[in-house]
């Protein structure tokens, strides 16, 4: 499984990363953590290199997000209601989910977008209200490519730090990432079935 998904990115090259990166932002089927961390992989096996790798995923990253905050941005909370009512079961989410994320943000202010980029679970939610908020575009743009450069650099670390013991690991690794992929649909799916509007 770990070299399938390795040989993909490495075929995909770095454009195939950025659209990985940017995909997962708006859908997860395979959490950066795995792109990048076998991305890392790649790079101690020298089929690319560290600063080209955290690039194109930083970019990717950070268009991804910046999708979710222009439909904050330019929808608002009227438009952007009907749709989250309408599609709340698919989204898993409901529109009093929304109202929290968004006091969450006005309470913390702007530098939330920067540290959450850094939580492996919130850094893609608060793109949504930074939109709805009306956060200045280049501030939120250099927040999130900041806290998304470093997220990845350490996850590029990571995966090169885990190629060291892949070999002896490689059964593990291998369980480890269908487990991770698995869970994530099985979750995703559990979400949607027991989903039950709070109204």
């Amino acid at each position: 499984m770990a070299e399938w998904i390795l040989y993909l990115i490495e075929r995909g090259g770095y454009w195939g990363v950025a659209a990985l990166m940017f995909i997962e932002n708006i859908f997860p089927p395979i959490p950066s953590e795995l792109i990048m961390g076998l991305g890392g992989i790649a790079v101690a096996r020298g089929t690319m290199e560290f600063w080209p790798l955290l690039a194109v995923g930083t970019v990717g990253s950070t268009l991804g997000n910046y999708a979710w905050f222009l439909a904050g941005d330019k929808l608002g909370y009227q438009r952007l209601k009907p749709f989250v009512d309408r599609w709340g079961r698919w989204l898993t989410m409901e529109w009093c989910d929304v109202e929290r994320a968004s006091h969450f943000f006005q309470k913390h202010g702007q530098w939330i977008v920067l540290v959450l980029r850094l939580s492996p679970l919130l850094r893609t939610m608060i793109s949504l209200p930074a939109g709805l908020a009306h956060m200045k575009h280049r501030t939120f743009l250099a927040f999130t490519f900041v806290g998304t450069a470093l997220w990845n650099a350490a996850l590029i670390k990571g995966g090169h730090w885990l190629s060291v013991y892949l070999d002896e690991a490689q059964h593990w690794l291998n369980w480890g990432i269908a487990a991770s992929i698995v869970l994530a649909v099985g979750v995703y799916a559990w979400r949607v079935a027991t989903w039950k509007s709070r109204h």
